[in-house]
């Protein structure tokens, strides 16, 4: 796994130094999505604002892989849809026999957005359209592909009704523009830039999901809830769509440093306008959206920074 260093170690700004200079991962996903900016912003800002920490932004597959990075202690925080880290947590769905018991979060940090798209003069105008049809999930390890497949399980859609493709959301808008591929999943925060280039060069159109279909979704994965993509948000898009969505969360492992989860959470809050800066999609990196949507339990470090500023932390975030 290549890492790729999003900003030089500087900083003067915060409070509580380190104990000891510590070199910070944070596992993202592909370079067209949004968690590759998000890290690549927050670790700018711990290289900014903490003193003797510097952090590294790494390009992964996403949540699935991320959550192994994490066990392992290959990656220090990550990014990652709420439902694959509550199975990876509770040792259900895709993660059914193996736990990953050392899970903890800091924040939740915006929701994702499920977005099928197609090019403007396909056939494709629902979710029983995709059948027949050469449809990319996402990359093999995403939560594209773990949304992807809730969804369409849930609505009595398999992978043996069309061809799937496991590409990346680069990969996904170029099979798109070259007819290579009838449409593509995307689980991102919106608007994501492999679709604005894609939207920049050829007419499409995004699938909305129906009143019944987003019931059964939510039904099969309690994590998603409606959300509303507006119109304008990628060219040519004249009308709002109706999709699901899904919290992202920023986890650690369970043994990180109380004094560092703690700086890491407060530095997060008490800066979010430097990564609203970076991407919109942290308008939504709010203390209420975190007690609303964390699936798991917080970090002691987290809970520390929480019970400070006097938020309301539900029973079930505590350890």
């Amino acid at each position: 796994m290549r890492a790729l260093k999003y900003a030089v170690a500087a900083s003067l700004l915060v409070t509580a130094p380190m104990a000891a200079a510590q070199q910070l991962s944070i596992a993202t996903g592909g370079t067209g999505g949004v968690y590759y900016p998000i890290g690549g912003g927050f670790a700018e800002m711990i290289n900014d604002n903490i003193e003797g920490a510097s952090a590294t932004a790494e390009v992964t597959g996403a949540s699935v892989e991320n959550m192994g990075l994490i066990m392992r202690g290959d990656a220090d925080l990550a990014l990652a849809l709420a439902d694959t880290v509550y199975q990876a947590w509770s040792g259900t769905g895709d993660f059914e026999g193996r736990q990953i018991e050392n899970i903890r979060a800091l924040a939740s940090v915006y929701p994702n957005a499920v977005q099928l798209v197609t090019l403007a003069d396909s056939d494709v105008q629902s979710l029983a359209d995709l059948e027949g049809k050469r449809v990319s999930v996402g990359a093999p390890g995403s939560g594209t592909e773990l949304n992807a497949r809730a969804l369409l399980e849930a609505n009595g859609i398999s992978y043996d009704d069309f061809t799937p493709q496991r590409l990346n959301f680069n990969e996904t808008a170029d099979a798109i523009r070259d007819g290579d591929i009838d449409a593509g999943f995307w689980s991102v925060g919106p608007p994501t830039s492999s679709i604005l280039n894609l939207a920049a060069t050829r007419d499409i159109r995004l699938i909305g999901f129906s009143d019944e279909e987003v019931a059964n979704a939510r039904e099969a994965e309690p994590v998603f809830a409606a959300y509303e993509l507006r119109a304008g948000l990628y060219d040519g898009m004249d009308e709002a769509v109706q999709t699901i969505s899904i919290p992202n969360v920023l986890v650690v492992n369970s043994d990180m440093d109380e004094e560092l989860a703690y700086e890491l959470t407060k530095l997060l809050f008490e800066r979010t306008d430097d990564l609203i800066a970076v991407h919109p999609a942290a308008n939504d990196t709010t203390v209420e959206f975190t007690m609303e949507s964390t699936p798991v339990s917080l970090h002691p470090g987290a809970i520390r920074y929480f019970e400070e500023i006097e938020a309301d932390i539900p029973d079930d975030l505590r350890p």
